[in-house]
């Protein structure tokens, strides 16, 4: 299989140990080991000082497919596959696509959700969203999409690089366009409960659809991407045990202490997000002034959910290499727009880390004073 680099991770590898500050990561802060430790119940306590470093089900423990149960309505433990989120997205589609088929893909986005697709010979259409209506998903543009050979619709919401969350409504509009053409549905929910108003927290599509695939995980809104923990949750039997039959030969089986520590985080699901989602609501309003001051500089819409935000720069004919200027004249790593392959007028800008204020600062000086050229 030909398969055409992951721009974004080829670039994070370039800058992301070597920068002192990341403006750009879209994972929350992350937690201290000792931190989570200090979380454990009687029980995982006793299960990770006693913990065998062997193999573990392929499945996944199951106590944490318990835990991850939990998070949903209608799913239970066997519903689920644990596996590290970026080779759930290689596994679905390597289970359910075939060459020739067509996919429609919520664009731009995580290179993995259509990526995949093509090497695998399929037809990718990407569905984008209107930047004058604030990154709006148009459900009527994505009806008319779908042909007689459409087999999967991927969609990300919280929405990674815009920040956009459909309405409920909307959602389940999605749903119903996959369940009348009898569509299979990838829903990318890693962003899942950071949405900047409370309430807002749209159902699971496997809670809505039997042929939707959930797909989340603790790297984004847990702040645990070194656990390397993640899961689909499906009502789909058939096709999950596909998927399975395919984790075979990728990982077989989840880090024995991973797993022990994912089960501590998910039964302190809510001090844990809770925690995040307050950083997050902070540093969105230092963003409010950031952005307020650079009106000359940028426009932005503000999002509505997860950890990022997708602002145009108006001075900046190429911002591939405004960023590359930065890095090398301040330690500030920003994400160009051509790492998302969606021209050269955006960056990605990252707002979960807990030394967010000092980054933005620092950027904001820099933009004053003109450390390069506009």
């Amino acid at each position: 299989m030909h398969i055409a680099p992951f721009a974004l991770e080829r670039y994070f590898a370039q800058h992301e140990f070597t920068a002192r500050y990341l403006l750009s990561s879209s994972d929350c802060e992350a937690l201290e080991l000792s931190e989570l430790l200090e979380m454990s119940d009687k029980e995982s306590l006793r299960m990770w000082n006693s913990l065998k470093l062997g193999y573990t089900e392929s499945q996944g423990h199951p106590l944490l497919r318990e835990a991850v149960s939990d998070l949903y309505e209608g799913i239970a433990p066997k519903d689920i596959l644990t596996l590290i989120p970026e080779e759930g997205i290689f596994l679905l589609m390597h289970a359910l696509l075939r060459p020739g088929d067509h996919v429609v893909c919520t664009f731009p986005g995580y290179q993995s959700l259509y990526e995949i697709a093509r090497a695998t010979g399929c037809e990718v259409t990407e569905w984008r969203p209107d930047e004058e209506e604030g990154w709006h998903f148009d459900v009527q543009a994505l009806e008319k999409m779908i042909r007689p050979h459409t087999r999967l619709v991927v969609v990300n919401f919280p929405h990674n690089p815009t920040g956009s969350v459909p309405t409920k409504k909307e959602f389940e509009e999605i749903i119903d366009l996959a369940r009348g053409s009898g569509i299979y549905l990838l829903s990318d929910e890693m962003y899942r409960f950071l949405e900047i108003e409370s309430g807002s927290t749209l159902p699971s599509a496997c809670e809505l659809y039997e042929h939707a695939f959930s797909l989340f995980g603790l790297s984004k809104t847990f702040g645990l991407p070194g656990l390397r923990t993640g899961w689909i949750a499906t009502h789909d039997k058939e096709s999950l045990q596909r998927i399975a039959e395919h984790k075979d030969y990728t990982t077989i089986c989840a880090s024995a202490p991973s797993e022990i520590l994912a089960i501590i985080a998910l039964r302190n699901r809510k001090p844990i997000v809770g925690k995040q989602n307050a950083r997050i609501r902070r540093n969105i309003s230092l963003l409010d002034s950031f952005f307020s001051t650079h009106s000359d500089t940028f426009t932005w819409n503000r999002p509505s959910g997860g950890s990022v935000c997708f602002p145009r720069m108006l001075k900046v004919r190429d911002t591939t290499e405004f960023c590359e200027e930065l890095a090398e004249n301040t330690g500030i790593m920003l994400a160009p727009s051509s790492l998302f392959q969606f021209g050269t007028c955006h960056v990605r800008i990252g707002y979960g880390r807990e030394n967010f204020k000092e980054a933005i600062n620092r950027f904001s000086r820099s933009l004053d004073r003109h450390v390069w050229k506009l």
